[in-house]
């Protein structure tokens, strides 16, 4: 899934059996697995000025990248972080760590070329999916459409527990973009093609 939308989605689900309060918790949480890769796509783009394609086929697969990747995107240690927080009283830590937790599962059915590794430092096992959230070769294309309402679904969902207004703007531009990016990446290609023929 793509970043945005699992904060999303996390609020959906989490906000279900939380205070308000917990809600800016649920979403850093959501969005902390990926900031790994954000980092390092920084560094190789604006530093670096490394091209697009070096970038995703070279630099991104680096054991030392993987390793922090893997580690932020890992199951076991993010449950284990949950627990400790929860014993330790830190309820903002425990939405932190459980949201991290959403959003690996919602990245175990859809990637497939780029699964992480979810059970690090256990396993390097990577569920090698047959759908994709963003590859048309693997449904990226259905995958994207189903993510962009799961989107707006969450949005309806969680939009009347979020008191800030910042946040419910956020949302609706979250939703907004999704469905944007969706049509011009997704969409628009396939009705230029069909005016064509």
């Amino acid at each position: 899934m793509n970043t945005p939308s699992h904060a999303i989605v996390n609020l959906a689900v989490l906000s279900q059996f939380s205070l308000p309060e917990v809600n800016l918790a649920i979403a850093v949480g959501a969005i902390l697995p990926d900031l790994p890769i954000f980092l390092f796509y920084g560094w190789a783009k604006f530093i670096q000025k490394l091209p697009e394609r070096q970038i995703w086929s070279e630099g991104y697969w680096q054991p030392g990248l993987q390793n922090w990747v893997a580690l932020f995107h890992s199951i076991p240690v993010a449950i284990f972080a949950a627990i400790l927080a929860d014993y330790c009283g830190w309820e903002t830590g425990k939405y932190i760590f459980m949201s991290m937790v959403f959003h690996s599962l919602g990245d175990l059915p859809v990637h497939h070329d780029d699964a992480h590794r979810h059970f690090f430092p256990l396993s390097d096992y990577r569920l090698i999916s047959p759908i994709s959230y963003w590859d048309p070769q693997h449904y990226g294309r259905i995958v994207a459409g189903v993510e962009v309402l799961a989107v707006w679904v969450a949005t309806a969902v969680s939009f009347p527990g979020v008191a800030s207004f910042i946040g419910k703007g956020l949302m609706v531009a979250i939703a907004g973009l999704s469905a944007i990016a969706y049509f011009y990446i997704y969409a628009r290609p396939l009705v230029q093609k069909y005016q064509r023929d």
